[in-house]
């Protein structure tokens, strides 16, 4: 039987959550009847504001636990005033693997319900319940297994997408699956809807959460000394009440709270303040994370008490010392190194201009790198006392991909995924062990006479998650057939140096992923290095 038909096996059955196709059906799905009308490159006077509030959220996250570094005991006091909500029992659906990685969803309420809020908005927003509680920012926060590499995701509110099953927040009862923005996850079912939502959407296993309102981001922007900023024109906006000079300004928490609100700045379109508050937010981290807050107890504990009183999180991680000194010390080391702020890549929605739909394949790709960031050792190369060590890149890699799965389609789909990364695919097939069943361990092989066949392997092995062990001698593969790229690769194969013995991969029913480690154009576009923002005027 050939490898692969006109029709996958997605094709035919009902798309798993998380999936390639769940993915590409909640960006085609037909919508519902149109919500009202809001701008999506204008937005109204109080949306800007609410996306910073989880930004600021990642660095009350982090350097609440700051403290720990210094001492934990000493601050202990102020860790235990953190609002905890357990949310667990209300995420109704299948949940993805946990894959060893931090993953913190980071929302920010604008709820005027409470203490310092009502005087935001209108009127109906001072009553007891705040007429409904919204976010209009979505951010992940992703750090990887090892804690070496950070990125945080942001969620366009206007991605229209299909909202799975979830459970009304106050009532608790079960709500139908709809088709609607995104963040009306958040307005019917609260954190735990909005989790459900991204997990059935993109895979990633949602680890915990942070919540952040009006007044816990003013406290918070304060408690640091406040936050510089520089524009490349002056600001003078009624709506925002805020004026600034051309050039750097440093912003207390209310001025802050006017200038991720602007909307008459720039183009005025939604993007460019997107990544307007991405560069005030890198500057939160540098400035939350420098030595001079670390090194100053008095600075330090008003900073770690404010924050504390300004946040809400899961009873699992603000009870959890030991995670929270992992954020604090990764968000600490990576500020250096370049923590990744990226907006899924988006195009405008076919059926309502004024509302996105998330690009793809870029967007998948940018989750599947996450989801397969596995903590994968380097390889070795073989050497001995007469042969000395080979360096192999993935364009000198050679290989045939072998479906051993009896899901018809794998081969390709794998293949497509290592040509793009830059291995040469010679070939496919289908494999099945003696009985004729799948095979359940995924395997790399390569020739027994092959003398570099093991460094070839490694390469291989590297980007495969699990990542087999190499094994010496070829099978005999049922079928095989040509293999043409269906995608461009982002690395062209290596025209000179020497060509390496064909590999075989033997897919089976462990595979997970092609580890995903050059992102399109798409996400590049939309991301920004933090290390890379100091001196930046927008």
């Amino acid at each position: 039987m050939s490898d692969y038909r006109g029709m996958s096996v997605e094709d035919s059955r009902s798309p798993q959550p998380g999936s390639r196709m769940a993915r590409r059906l909640a960006a085609s799905a037909p919508p519902p009847p149109k919500e009202p009308e809001r701008g999506r490159r204008g937005g109204d006077g109080g949306n800007g504001k609410m996306r910073v509030l989880a930004w600021v959220s990642i660095a009350a996250t982090s350097l609440m636990v700051a403290g720990s570094l210094t001492g934990y005991v000493a601050y202990r006091d102020a860790f235990g005033a953190i609002d905890q909500k357990n949310v667990k029992d209300d995420i109704i659906n299948p949940r993805p693997r946990d894959t060893g990685a931090l993953n913190v969803l980071l929302v920010g309420s604008d709820t005027r319900a409470g203490d310092g809020n009502a005087q935001y908005g209108q009127e109906t927003a001072r009553l007891a319940d705040a007429g409904g509680k919204r976010t209009d920012t979505i951010i992940v926060l992703h750090i990887s297994p090892n804690r070496d590499q950070a990125r945080l995701i942001s969620f366009p509110r206007d991605s229209m997408v299909d909202i799975p099953k979830c459970k009304n927040e106050t009532t608790k009862q079960e709500m139908p699956p709809s088709r609607a923005m995104i963040n009306s996850a958040y307005n019917h079912g609260g954190v735990a809807c909005t989790i459900s939502t991204l997990e059935t959407l993109t895979g990633i296993r949602i680890n915990h959460f942070v919540e952040v309102d009006f007044s816990g981001f003013k406290n918070i922007v304060d408690s640091l000394g406040g936050i510089e900023i520089c524009l490349k024109s002056g600001v003078n906006d009624k709506n925002a009440k805020l004026v600034l000079p051309p050039g750097k300004s440093l912003l207390n928490g209310e001025k802050a709270l006017g200038y991720v609100r602007l909307r008459s700045y720039g183009d005025g379109s939604d993007i460019q303040r997107i990544k307007r508050q991405q560069i005030f937010l890198s500057k939160v981290i540098a400035k939350a994370t420098s030595s001079d807050l670390l090194t100053d107890p008095i600075k330090l504990t008003g900073f770690i008490k404010s924050a504390a009183q300004s946040v809400t999180m899961d009873p699992d991680l603000a009870n959890n010392p030991q995670k929270l000194i992992d954020i604090g010390m990764s968000a600490k080391d990576l500020t250096a190194k370049g923590v990744k702020l990226t907006t899924v890549p988006w195009i405008p929605d076919p059926e309502d201009e004024n509302r996105v739909v998330w690009q793809q394949p870029a967007a998948g790709e940018l989750f599947d790198s996450i989801i397969n960031d596995t903590e994968l050792p380097e390889p070795t190369p073989s050497a001995t006392a007469d042969k000395p060590k080979v360096a192999v890149k993935p364009g000198q890699v050679r290989i045939q991909v072998l479906n051993a799965t009896g899901e018809p389609g794998r081969a390709r789909e794998v293949a497509d995924q290592l040509a793009k990364e830059g291995f040469q695919v010679t070939g496919l097939g289908n494999y099945a062990d003696a009985g004729g069943q799948p095979v359940a361990a995924t395997e790399v092989r390569y020739p027994k006479t092959a003398e570099t066949g093991a460094d070839h392997a490694d390469v291989l092995t590297k980007k495969l998650n699990p990542a087999p062990d190499a094994t010496a001698g070829k099978v005999r593969p049922t079928n095989t057939e040509p293999y043409t790229p269906t995608v461009a690769p982002t690395t062209a194969p290596a025209a000179d140096g020497p060509k390496g013995p064909v590999l075989q991969l033997v897919i089976g029913t462990d595979f997970k992923a092609v580890k995903v480690t050059k992102l399109s154009e798409a996400v590049e576009k939309n991301t920004i290095t933090a290390s890379q923002q100091k001196n930046v005027c927008v």
